[in-house]
């Protein structure tokens, strides 16, 4: 049975929809060919990702989202996604879009990146939108 998971770290943040998301989840991994075995999902403090950017990729910025592969066995999903709810917020108001709204797109970015798809070339990060926005419009909540 696929698990999909929220927790929270240093930071008070009430996810509603779980059930929801966990199938919208689920269903884009299989969409995209893979096969879901275990994704925690992590909703922390820009200061705990950026703790866990420094520590573990050697980088000294706030980010939005950091993605751990920790699958072994190739097409299944084993991972755990760390997303900064202050950043979510502060990217909401940026890009006119409600809190959830980014939250969304930012969940999906994460398994996106688990199933293969990159955002560091133009080319790769143009693609990544356009994955971000087809399963965004599945979206019924």
């Amino acid at each position: 049975m696929p698990a999909v998971n929220f927790f929270q770290e240093e930071v008070s943040f009430t996810l509603k929809d779980k059930l929801k998301l966990k199938k919208w989840i689920t269903e884009t991994i299989v969409a995209e060919g893979y096969q879901l075995k275990e994704l925690n999902y992590i909703f922390c403090s820009d200061e705990y990702l950026l703790q866990m950017n420094q520590q573990y990729l050697d980088h000294d910025t706030l980010t939005d989202i950091i993605t751990f592969d920790n699958s072994e066995i190739p097409g299944k999903i084993v991972s755990d996604i760390f997303i900064s709810i202050e950043r979510i917020r502060e990217n909401a108001k940026k890009f006119n879009v409600t809190d959830i709204r980014e939250l969304q797109r930012v969940i999906i970015h994460g398994a996106l990146h688990l199933v293969g798809y990159g955002d560091k070339k133009p080319a790769d990060k143009k693609l990544m939108t356009e994955k971000e926005d087809f399963y965004l419009n599945k979206v019924t909540f």
